[in-house]
C-alpha cells in the first residue's frame, strides 16, 4: 500500500518548535518533490512549503519564510519540516503530498500522494 504518513505534530505556545515529519512507505521518494500544506479551521488549504527531489531546490510561502524549513533524508524516505518561532496563526493540521512534478508542488497544485494530516496547535 502506498501511502504518505505525517508525524511530530501536537501542542506548543508561541515562539516555540516543532519538526514535522513525512514519512512514505510501499514506495521511494526519491523521485518526487514533496510539499507541506496546512489547513486551519473554516480555511481553506494552504501550501506551505515545497521541496525539489533532490532537495537541491526550496520554495516557501511568505507567512512562514524565514521560520520554518523544509529538508529531506532520502535514505530514510522522509521529508522533515522545522517549524520555529510559531505563532498563533499557524495553528492548522498539516498534510504532506508528493508530486511526480516538480511544477506543481511549487504551485501547490495537485498531488499525486497524500497523507492524513498531523494536528500542529500554538496556544498560550
Amino acid at each position: 500500500q502506498l501511502q504518505l504518513v505525517e508525524s511530530g505534530g501536537g501542542l506548543v505556545q508561541p515562539g516555540g518548535s516543532l519538526r514535522l515529519s513525512c514519512a512514505a512507505s510501499g514506495f521511494t521518494l526519491d523521485y518526487y518533490a514533496i510539499g507541506w500544506f496546512r489547513q486551519a479551521p473554516g480555511k481553506e488549504r494552504e501550501g506551505v512549503s515545497c521541496i525539489s527531489s533532490t532537495g537541491g531546490s526550496t520554495n516557501y510561502a511568505h507567512s512562514v519564510k524565514g521560520r520554518f524549513t523544509i529538508s529531506r533524508d532520502n535514505a530514510k524516505n522522509t521529508v522533515y519540516l522545522q517549524m520555529n518561532s510559531l505563532k498563533l496563526e499557524d495553528t492548522a493540521v498539516y498534510y504532506c503530498a508528493a508530486f511526480t512534478n516538480q511544477a506543481m508542488c511549487v504551485m501547490y497544485l495537485g498531488g499525486d500522494y497524500w497523507g492524513q494530516g498531523t494536528q500542529v496547535t500554538v496556544s498560550s
